[in-house]
């Protein structure tokens, strides 16, 4: 019983970790039908190791997949340029291969106007002059370059915007989101936030 699955197993194995049940029938009398001999009784725990066999079996069939993506995309890229080994690609499972996506992402504290330099920001860790940013709400979006960072104040001066942007905008390194369970890059989103204060007597 303690052999059976009872959860994820580690994808790095080098045997088969699924333990089978073999299952037998009841033994009966030919001429009376009195069972002699019960056949397996079928436990949770019995169905539990199925249920958690045919997970980790999905598992490690999706990685294996991921692991061919890669190779293919490698094998593609040496044929397109030589030597590359893949240097330039993400097939978005999550993992790295020698790039890695800025995440920098912060928050537009106040509404701005066309022309603004100066953005009130959540806070600017990951920012640094001569960085190009994305700046984007749900109706416009830009990129600018960063002429200056204060980190006391919270500020990021960039090129002057050439659109207005709402409270809770987002100043992004990168306004892309991935997906590493469908593998995809979707766009970023932004959002406001709407507190309503209760009274507790």
């Amino acid at each position: 019983m303690t052999e059976f699955m009872t959860g994820e197993i580690p994808l790095n194995f080098k045997h088969n970790p699924y333990k089978r049940v073999v299952w037998e029938d009841d033994l009966e009398d030919p001429n009376t039908g009195e069972v002699l001999e019960e056949g397996t009784i079928f436990w949770a725990e019995y169905g539990n190791n199925l249920e958690w066999g045919i997970y980790n079996s999905y598992r490690f069939m999706l990685e294996l997949a991921r692991q061919m993506q890669r190779i293919q995309v490698q094998l593609e890229l040496d044929g397109r340029a030589p030597n590359n080994a893949g240097s330039f690609a993400d097939t978005l499972d999550g993992g790295t291969n020698k790039i890695a996506l800025d995440k920098a992402q912060t928050d537009v504290v106040e509404a701005v106007a066309v022309g603004t330099t100066v953005l009130k920001v959540a806070n600017t860790t990951g920012f640094s002059a001569f960085k190009q940013v994305t700046v984007y709400d749900d109706i416009n979006s830009e990129d600018v370059l960063i002429t200056e960072i204060n980190a006391d104040a919270k500020t990021i001066t960039v090129q002057a915007l050439a659109n207005a942007y709402k409270k809770g905008a987002k100043v992004a390194c990168s306004n892309v989101a991935i997906d590493t369970t469908l593998a995809e890059m979707g766009i970023g989103d932004w959002q406001t936030y709407s507190v309503v204060l209760v009274e507790v007597v």
